[in-house]
């Protein structure tokens, strides 16, 4: 089964979602904890279109370079988002550009639920403590 487009957006929100106050995230790191590695322009076509009244901190998402990417819609969008970041404590050098060692989000992995192993019939158990017959002699 295919994932639709929306699908896929929502799983991205949801890992924007979870960038706290202060941190950033690349679009690459966002799309492969979204499960679509290597494609850092699909999380950038999901920020696009967040759609307003959601709580999604779009603002948090930068490119790989530190840097606030261009967008179509001009200098007006770039300065809000510098903005927005500034007022989370997030410091811009000279260059326009974020300290990623300093400011990158590093989620903590997500607790996985384990469940009891299957049991193994006979046939496929290694026996673990083997008796050797020795031959007579």
């Amino acid at each position: 089964m295919q994932r639709t487009a929306s699908e896929t957006y929502r799983r991205i929100w949801e890992v924007v979602r979870r960038i706290p106050r202060g941190r950033v995230a690349t679009y690459g790191q966002i799309a492969a904890l979204a499960g679509k590695p290597g494609q850092p322009r699909l999380a950038g076509y999901a920020m696009r279109h967040v759609p307003e009244g959601l709580g999604i901190p779009w603002q948090r998402v930068i490119n790989a370079r530190g840097e606030i990417s261009p967008r179509a819609s001009g200098a007006v969008e770039a300065s809000l988002h510098r903005a927005l970041l500034e007022d989370e404590g997030i410091q811009f050098d000279a260059g326009g550009r974020v300290d990623l060692t300093r400011y990158l989000w590093q989620p903590r992995p997500r607790r996985v639920t384990h469940t009891a192993a299957p049991k193994m019939s006979s046939r496929c158990a290694r026996p673990s403590n083997r008796v050797r017959r020795r031959k007579s002699q």
